[in-house]
């Protein structure tokens, strides 16, 4: 969730990199008003698109993560008097934001509220007028127009033209649109700093329509002659905001942006592109802890050196063994090929090739001593069985030997090849200790029954995490 969480984060930011650098200057405002709309939804919802194709075309190494084993003790003896203390999670507390900023949003709407039966209604060219009694409010919301009596009538004009442009555009959408934005994600800064820029745009589309029929001179003076009295609600269109003004004033003097410069919006596909490559690598935040420091190729080397030896010395081998010898001492070499799918190694090796597959992609997973059924029983079975040999053979009075204290996460990883041995054990923990524990533990377990795919037996790589309790 948390890695997920920051993928967001980052491809939004990606696309306000985008905006600010590329687009915001432009006249295109139509055209941006569609990216502010459009990008915030799109960088939440990439991180979660898995495009079979791109991944397919990835180089990957085949893990399949088991859940962890929790050894030394319980989540509840870890925490005293658990039953007692109420510890929020990540749900909770999102929650608990979702319903303040929900309540906060609904104080803006009762403000609202509050002003539209404190004035006077009148018309408009078919729009409504709210007259607000001494004030010098200006601003829009949905198709009523909120003016204060206090302002001059040559400002009124103004104003009431401007704010016309906002509600025939529907701009309270746009904004009410990111306020939901805002109370759904309400941790993520970055909701806030599109709905500033959309509403920033807001203004420059009204005085780009009213300057078209008016004086542009005189239209700057309105802007700068009268300090209007603004309300601090997020989703509506006011008039004056001193922080805009210098902008607004700013566009209005801009040139036209060239037709040219529209090309500039295809940054979004290599962008979008780009993103959906990096989903497609990236691994389940679990897959984070489970990442092992891959011994060196002198090492496995080494290991094959002396596989090779021990089969030798028994001096007769069966054909299988020869079979293995050979594979060892002539094809497992540093380089080999990776093969980034079953069918692929199916349809480039012959018989005595050597591969190892996905969990999810076997036809026949590989099987613990008693285990039965079909694939689903037979992952249930093994997890279950993993997990009590692990909890029954972990020494843990380490955590004593060690003094260590609190929780102590092991990753291990290895291979349960195709006479069903478990192989290449490596493990990472704090201590070198645990790591050693780790490695003799896996390598206790019972000889399996190996994975078959398309007839033949494969090899499946496991990560294993271990959450050592010490009290």
């Amino acid at each position: 969730m948390i890695h997920s969480l920051i993928q967001i984060l980052v491809f939004q930011i990606l696309f306000l990199a985008v905006y600010e650098a590329f687009l915001k200057k432009e006249t295109f405002f139509n055209l941006n008003r569609i990216y502010l709309l459009l990008t915030p939804i799109l960088g939440t919802v990439l991180p979660f698109i898995s495009i079979d194709f791109i991944q397919k075309s990835i180089p990957q190494e085949y893990i399949v993560q088991l859940p962890a084993v929790v050894v030394g003790g319980t989540i509840s003896e870890a925490i005293p008097s658990a039953s007692s203390l109420w510890i929020p999670s990540l749900l909770d507390l999102w929650l608990l934001g979702i319903g303040l900023s929900a309540v906060f949003f609904f104080w803006k709407f009762f403000k609202i509220a509050k002003l539209y039966f404190s004035g006077t209604t009148a018309y408009s060219d078919g729009f409504k007028l709210k007259i607000l009694p001494k004030t010098e409010v200006a601003f829009s919301f949905f198709n009523t127009i909120f003016l204060g009596e206090n302002i001059s009538e040559e400002n009124s004009s103004n104003i009431i033209a401007h704010e016309k442009i906002h509600i025939q555009q529907k701009h309270t959408l746009d904004l009410l649109f990111f306020e939901i934005l805002r109370i759904i994600f309400w941790f993520n800064p970055l909701i806030y700093v599109f709905q500033n820029r959309m509403a920033t745009l807001h203004e420059f589309i009204a005085d780009e329509k009213v300057t078209a029929k008016k004086d542009k001179k005189q239209y700057y003076q309105n802007l700068l002659s009268e300090v209007f009295q603004t309300e601090k609600i997020s989703f509506i269109n006011t008039f004056f905001n001193q922080s805009l003004i210098k902008k607004r004033i700013s566009m209005l003097q801009k040139s036209k942006s060239r037709k040219t410069a529209q090309l500039k919006y295809l940054l979004l596909l290599p962008a979008i592109c780009t993103m959906l490559i990096y989903t497609a690598c990236s691994n389940d935040p679990k897959a984070e802890e489970t990442q092992i420091v891959q011994q060196s190729d002198s090492e496995v080397m080494n290991k094959i050196n002396e596989l090779a030896e021990a089969i030798m010395k028994k001096g007769e081998m069966t054909p299988e063994e020869e079979k293995a010898l050979k594979l060892l001492t002539t094809e497992a070499q540093p380089g080999d090929k990776v093969y980034t799918s079953v069918q692929e190694y199916l349809d480039e090796t012959d018989e005595d090739g050597d591969m190892s597959v996905a969990f999810t992609e076997i036809e026949r997973v590989p099987t613990y001593p008693g285990c039965e059924g079909g694939n689903e029983a037979l992952k249930q079975c093994f997890t279950q069985r993993i997990s009590g040999f692990v909890g029954e053979n972990f020494n843990t009075k380490l955590g004593n030997d060690l003094g260590l204290t609190g929780r102590q996460r092991i990753v291990v990883q290895f291979k349960i090849d195709k006479a069903g041995n478990i192989v290449d054990v490596k493990a990472k923990a704090p201590k070198p200790e645990l790591e050693a524990e780790a490695i003799r533990i896996i390598k206790k377990l019972p000889q399996m029954q190996p994975g078959e795919q398309k007839g033949k037996k494969v090899n499946v790589i496991y990560s294993l995490p271990i959450v050592f309790e010490v009290k």
